[in-house]
């Protein structure tokens, strides 16, 4: 191998060519994350993502759901209506 063919070659380099192939990484990274967590803590990675699912929502203005489709769709359905069932009745103390 040459001293070119040593500086040319970057294929081991985990480098991201875009800001969307970095947001990317991070959603990943994120996914793995939960996963983990689910493995051991089912109860409270479901709680979490639907925290998030939640967030998300009011940070959309109301219309997070509309970019769903099928089971990702029904499960922020299902999230979003046990938080209003929670602020009415005061049970769900995970969001503010």
């Amino acid at each position: 191998m040459t001293t070119i063919d040593l500086l040319a070659d970057d294929s081991d380099i985990d480098v991201p060519i875009s800001d969307r192939e970095e947001d990317e990484r991070k959603a990943l990274e994120l996914a793995q994350r939960i996963r983990l967590l689910a493995a051991s803590d089912p109860r409270e990675a479901q709680r979490l993502v639907d925290e998030l699912i939640v967030r998300l929502d009011r940070a959309t203005d109301g219309t997070f759901r509309e970019y769903l489709d099928g089971v990702p769709r029904e499960v922020a359905e299902r999230a979003l209506a046990g938080a209003a069932d929670a602020q009415v009745g005061g049970s769900f103390t995970g969001l503010k």
